[in-house]
């Protein structure tokens, strides 16, 4: 007896045979997780000039695309269009956009390169001063209150001994490890300019061949899916692309401006590491939610060793310019780029930080909401299909409103009967 195989059989075999690979792998990644997580650490360093790269073609997107267009447009303004007119503008799409890479990382390591040596050499002279300008301070203040005041002289002492402890038991007899990951770290640096060099020279063919790429992935979606599908795979990348772009790009913006706020009002108060607290605000205003208290803390810790009552004033000015940001800045920039509630903002910069790190707190939210887009517009084509209302507020449910309906609607029946009596 012959068995015949069509189409439907095999599309039964294959899908059952993915299942079962997919399976094992999953196992296998549980089981062996350090493998897989050792596996993925290699490939990304092999890989890190392209993620580079790509990041780079990524964010400079918009203004080669502007530059391109509108060089475009002005070839054209005469009737005539040069017949090489869309290479040239790609060539001058292409030098504005990695000038202005150059001028942006140019700029950002001549503030905290020289900020950071200054600031460095300026705490190892003042630090014996500062502590003890801080120790005075505190007891001016606590003077009146001895118990207070024996408590915080306590706490200096602690911390003064463990720092020379530390200093002596652990630093000064490590030093050849010390040294061995200091030299480490300056071939790490050396390894990560030179993926960046490389990053740009990709970045360049990114962005003038992104219309091919973007045009086969296209071609491959269609070819391998029905048209409806198909549709929504690349409305889905539109949409992704959009949440990622806006809320990257607007965020960079944003904290460029708190950033240079943070540096005009400084140098206005005549206030200590202006240029080196600026960029450190502004850098970490970058992370959402967290971001103005990790980039906070080690400035005022910075300001309060040179004067107690400047780090006061810039506590209070962070907590003003964190509040115009959030309530002003942040919503007219960004509007309602990703669609997340402020709950679901925290739960994603904290998983993402806790999975990638300082980049998974960046990313997080844009993925996030990519996510809870396509999990929200399933749910509602399931409702739609069984002839559910797909608005938020018909599910919502009010106890104590409800409550209060129902002993309402018991008072009226009440008297209904009694009347009726």
């Amino acid at each position: 007896m012959k068995i015949k195989l069509d189409e439907k059989h095999l599309k039964w075999g294959l899908t059952a045979f993915l299942v079962i690979l997919c399976s094992i792998l999953v196992f296998f990644a549980i089981y062996r997780f350090d493998v897989v997580s050792n596996s993925f650490h290699i490939c990304g360093k092999i890989l890190a000039p392209f993620i580079y790269g790509l990041i780079m073609a990524y964010l400079l997107c918009p203004m080669y695309n502007f530059t391109v267009r509108n060089t475009y447009a002005l070839f054209g303004r005469g009737g005539k269009k040069l017949s090489k007119a869309l290479v040239i503008s790609k060539i001058m799409g292409t030098v504005v956009s990695m000038v202005f890479l150059l001028v942006v990382i140019a700029g950002v390591l001549w503030m905290i390169i020289p900020g950071v040596i200054d600031s460095a050499t300026k705490i190892v002279d003042i630090l014996p001063t500062g502590m003890e300008n801080v120790q005075v301070w505190l007891d001016q203040r606590f003077e009146n209150i001895p118990t207070a005041q024996n408590m915080v002289d306590g706490w200096l002492e602690n911390i003064t001994s463990n720092t020379i402890n530390f200093v002596t038991e652990t630093l000064l007899p490590e030093y050849d490890n010390i040294a061995l990951s200091i030299s480490e770290g300056v071939i790490s640096m050396l390894g990560m300019l030179m993926n960046l060099f490389i990053g740009m020279v990709i970045c360049v063919y990114f962005l003038n061949s992104k219309d091919v790429f973007a045009a086969q992935v296209k071609k491959i979606v269609i070819g391998h899916f029905k048209e409806s599908t198909a549709q929504e795979i690349l409305d889905g990348a539109k949409f992704t692309n959009k949440s990622f772009g806006g809320f990257i790009n607007g965020k960079l913006i944003d904290s460029l401006i708190i950033g240079c706020i943070c540096f005009v009002v400084m140098t206005i108060f005549d206030w200590e590491y202006s240029l080196l607290i600026s960029c450190i605000i502004g850098i970490t205003n970058i992370i959402p939610f967290f971001g103005p208290f990790i980039g906070a803390i080690p400035s005022a810790m910075l300001l309060l060793i040179v004067d107690p009552m400047q780090c006061l004033y810039f506590i209070i000015f962070v907590f003003i310019l964190q509040q115009f940001d959030g309530n002003i800045l942040g919503p007219k920039i960004l509007g309602d780029s990703t669609g997340l509630a402020s709950f679901w903002v925290l739960f994603a910069v904290l998983v993402g930080g806790g999975l990638f790190g300082f980049a998974g707190m960046i990313i997080s939210i844009p993925i996030f909401a990519v996510i809870y887009y396509y999990m929200s517009r399933g749910i509602n084509n399931r409702l739609e299909k069984r002839g559910y209302s797909t608005d938020l507020s018909d599910y919502i449910v009010d106890s104590y409103r409800v409550k209060k309906e129902k002993k309402k609607k018991d008072d009226n029946k009440e008297k209904a009967d009694g009347s009726n009596c």
